[in-house]
């Protein structure tokens, strides 16, 4: 039985694509949310689960209102699909909250969500943390499940054995693939001393997703927030001489944009998990 409610009326889908990003892992800087976000701007819901089946409440809380103490409304954490129509096809959109529980259950649900609505294609959005400077162009790599699904100008990678901490988003990914459903994933690199969201990042992978589909997703303000979070990186890095260092080190080091191996990526998340940097703890700039 599907974890998924899907609604009834749901109306006919031109060339449906399904577009997935959960938060927490594999969400450096909060790029990838943001993006599925902005994706998801105006759209309509078409399917949600039941928030009791894949949530633990203690490690992620709903969140309580309280006016003029009465208790007066609870905002639940949520995973849904939403449907939008941009320049004349359906993109489907899955996000959420990474789920606590559930997570091959969930996939399977989102695989027959996937198939009923006849989606052509599974694009997974995530983003990753990176020895890479803020003041370079974000690069962004690629996955599929087949050659010929990425264009030419994409990177696949990285090359070799990754073993890493596994999201929720690649067990659905997985179950796509599984399916027979074509899959690809896009993944920003986001440098790894930004300590909250990083806009650059969804706009990289927004670019990257209407490169794939075709199409031109409105940025909104995300332009705009990339700036101001630019020029408060600038600010902080020249108040602080270490982080100046550091960031000189890094720029030094990125000479030509690229995948990085599995043992870099590997490396950097390791860091990213332990909130630590190799011995040498980088600047934490907001």
């Amino acid at each position: 039985m599907t974890l998924f409610r899907l609604r009834d009326d749901v109306p006919t889908l031109v060339a449906p694509v399904l577009v997935g990003a959960f938060d927490g892992w594999i969400d450096a800087g909060g790029a990838a949310s943001a993006a599925a976000e902005r994706l998801a701007e105006g759209a309509e819901t078409i399917a949600t689960i039941d928030p009791d089946a894949v949530f633990d409440y203690r490690s992620r809380r709903p969140v309580l209102d309280v006016v003029d103490g009465t208790l007066t409304h609870l905002d639940w954490p949520e995973i849904s699909v939403g449907r939008r129509t941009i320049d004349g096809r359906d993109v489907l959109v899955l996000r959420g909250p990474e789920p606590d529980f559930r997570w091959r259950e969930l996939a399977a649900s989102a695989s027959e969500i996937a198939l009923r609505l006849g989606a052509l294609q599974w694009i997974s959005l995530g983003a990753i943390p990176a020895a890479v400077p803020h003041t370079r162009a974000v690069s962004v790599f690629g996955t599929a499940s087949a050659d010929g699904l990425l264009a030419d100008d994409v990177e696949q990678g990285p090359a070799g054995l990754l073993r890493v901490p596994a999201a929720a988003l690649s067990v659905v990914e997985m179950s796509m693939q599984s399916s027979g459903l074509p899959t690809v994933g896009f993944y920003a690199q986001v440098p790894h001393y930004v300590g909250g969201p990083f806009a650059p990042g969804a706009i990289a992978l927004l670019a990257q997703l209407d490169r794939h589909l075709g199409i031109e997703v409105p940025l909104g303000e995300l332009a705009e927030t990339a700036i101001d979070q630019r020029t408060r990186l600038d600010a902080a890095v020249d108040a602080d001489e270490d982080a100046r260092s550091y960031l000189d080190r890094l720029e030094s080091m990125t000479g030509s944009e690229g995948v990085p191996t599995g043992d870099e990526l590997a490396t950097e998340i390791e860091r990213f998990l332990q909130g630590e940097a190799g011995g040498e703890e980088p600047p934490r700039l907001t």
